[in-house]
């Protein structure tokens, strides 16, 4: 457990590096979590306020802080032991509850999958989640989006139960889905970080 620990603190660092912050704030000089109506420093929001390119760029950082720590501890431990899926959580966790935002965050969407596509050769997990996503995108449509997140990683959370027989990838995948469940939920981006809404501000006015 000892030598799985730095793993753990280092995911969580790693995923406390809010690229979809940093990188629309040094490219655009804008603060997706004031612009965006939701709040949440991910990476559709820096898509959608910082544009094609900035969007590509916070895509490909948000993967690669959930694969790094995951994958490196998988060349030097193995993913053989229970505390792996702490490892496999730590990224996702340091990104809903980032260390260098005082606690603040966002939905950890594009961490999860990073983390996912760390545990190749296990390619059970990464379907899973892109047949879930695609699911309740396509074939049976759920419009809100925060919705359609909480049910997509409820029915990963319960396919890898079914279908995935190693016991730590189990339980990280469980982790995982209740952090971003969480996150989606009660523990909502808008009210970790402070801010809310044109639409709810005016409704507190109202008041």
């Amino acid at each position: 457990m000892e030598n799985y620990v730095w793993f753990i603190l280092g995911g969580y660092l790693s995923g406390s590096v809010l690229f979809a912050y940093s990188i629309p704030k040094a490219i655009k000089h804008i603060d997706v979590r004031t612009v965006s109506e939701d709040g949440n420093p991910g990476t559709y929001n820096a898509f959608k306020y910082g544009g094609f390119w900035c969007g590509v760029c916070v895509l490909l950082a948000e993967l690669l802080k959930g694969f790094l720590p995951v994958w490196l501890c998988m060349r030097t431990l193995g993913a053989g032991r229970l505390p792996f899926a702490l490892v496999m959580a730590s990224p996702v966790f340091g990104h809903a509850y980032s260390v260098f935002h005082h606690g603040r965050g966002g939905k950890a969407i594009a961490v999860s999958f990073g983390v996912m596509i760390a545990i190749l050769p296990e390619i059970r997990p990464l379907v899973i989640l892109i047949a879930c996503y695609l699911l309740f995108s396509l074939l049976l449509p759920i419009k809100d989006h925060r919705m359609r997140s909480v049910v997509t990683y409820a029915c990963f959370a319960a396919a890898s139960i079914l279908l995935i027989e190693k016991t730590q990838i189990v339980l990280g995948n469980l982790i995982v889905a209740g952090i971003v469940i969480y996150r989606h939920t009660r523990g909502r981006p808008e009210e970790a970080i402070g801010t809310y809404s044109r639409d709810t501000k005016r409704m507190f006015k109202l008041r």
